[in-house]
């Protein structure tokens, strides 16, 4: 077996056009971890942060580095006393690239055990590859953030984006009501997930808007937008409750009145994926989804050889549900 693979990697911070296309040496398994053949890797929001350099206050990049936190394929190695798992299994994961090491734009890629999770045979790789940190993070602010529950009132604010799309479902599985922002093309996309009110955050104020849906208040506030566009989400919530903006890494962006939010009685609580829940999480999404009650998002598939295209879409910012990259289609769905 070549212990050479192709990869797609940086060899310095910068714009697409850093990415390039390489062959670079496999990852073999080392203790409690396990390498994945990938078929489809998932392409996120962080993915074209961490390209600029801005992880670096989370970990040290080593070059040539390879980007990519989410991962579907089949297991190729798995390292001793590794317990559950076995080559050739059909699993999904989270990659080890929080620590610094090597992500998923790669044919194989190494991962700590306790996130990887089998696949039932009825989930696509090129879905699951969808899962792990859009559908994780919105797990974290909804349930473990927001408690979201029967009788809870929920605004998802981007609720066409990966992140978005999973929350507005999660919120909905959970028991909860839940109303979105979104543009008028991609209405009816969010009320097909489960959002009883869509926002056109074009031409309606949003809080006022809410209010309307909600005269008490939300209980909670999904903002996976960010960078200053709902700053005053803190007044279309309810004394007791959550606002939840994910984390976007932009030092500089505006954000809630701390002093304001006091005043309200509400919570101001940023939110990211939590390394030690990542793996329950995981499996949790990955049950939803076999019993059918939760639902991919829409999803672009491109080859592996386009990821600057790809980056250059996500950067964009407005992709509506989730791009994969193509990497081993070769293993099936």
């Amino acid at each position: 077996m070549s212990k050479q693979m192709r990869a797609i990697v940086i060899d310095c911070f910068g714009g697409p056009e850093v990415l390039r296309d390489a062959r670079i040496e496999r990852p073999i398994a080392r203790p409690g971890n396990v390498v994945l053949k990938v078929a489809y890797c998932g392409v996120n929001p962080a993915d074209w942060k961490a390209r600029e350099g801005w992880l670096s206050a989370f970990f040290d990049y080593q070059f040539p580095f390879v980007l990519g936190f989410d991962a579907a394929g089949v297991i190729a190695e798995v390292a001793d006393g590794v317990a559950g798992l076995a080559v050739g299994d059909r699993v999904v994961t989270s990659s080890n690239q929080g620590h610094g090491e090597r992500g998923t734009y790669a044919e194989f890629v190494a991962s700590d055990a306790d996130r990887v999770v089998k696949l039932p045979q009825q989930i696509p790789f090129a879905t699951a590859a969808a899962i792990p940190t859009a559908a994780v993070t919105a797990y974290e602010a909804v349930m473990e953030v927001g408690r979201a529950g029967p009788e809870k009132r929920v605004l998802v604010h981007g609720g066409a984006g990966g992140t978005g799309s999973f929350a507005i479902q999660i919120a909905r599985i959970a028991g909860a009501q839940v109303a979105t922002t979104c543009s008028p093309r991609n209405a009816d996309y969010v009320r097909g997930l489960g959002a009883e009110r869509v926002i056109d955050y074009h031409t309606e104020d949003v809080v006022e808007a809410t209010r309307a849906w909600a005269p008490d208040g939300v209980d909670l506030v999904v903002d996976t937008v960010g960078q200053g566009t709902l700053v005053d989400a803190i007044e279309a919530v309810a004394r007791g409750g959550i606002v939840a903006p994910i984390a976007t890494l932009i030092g500089d962006e505006p954000h809630c009145d701390p002093d304001r939010a006091g005043e309200l009685g509400v919570s101001v609580v940023p939110t990211m994926s939590n390394h030690l829940r990542q793996g329950r999480q995981l499996r949790a999404l990955v049950e939803l989804m076999a019993d059918g009650r939760l639902v991919a998002p829409e999803i672009t598939t491109m080859p592996l050889g386009q990821v600057a295209d790809a980056h250059r879409r996500i950067q964009d910012g407005h992709v509506r549900g989730k791009i994969v990259l193509a990497v081993n289609e070769g293993l099936g769905q």
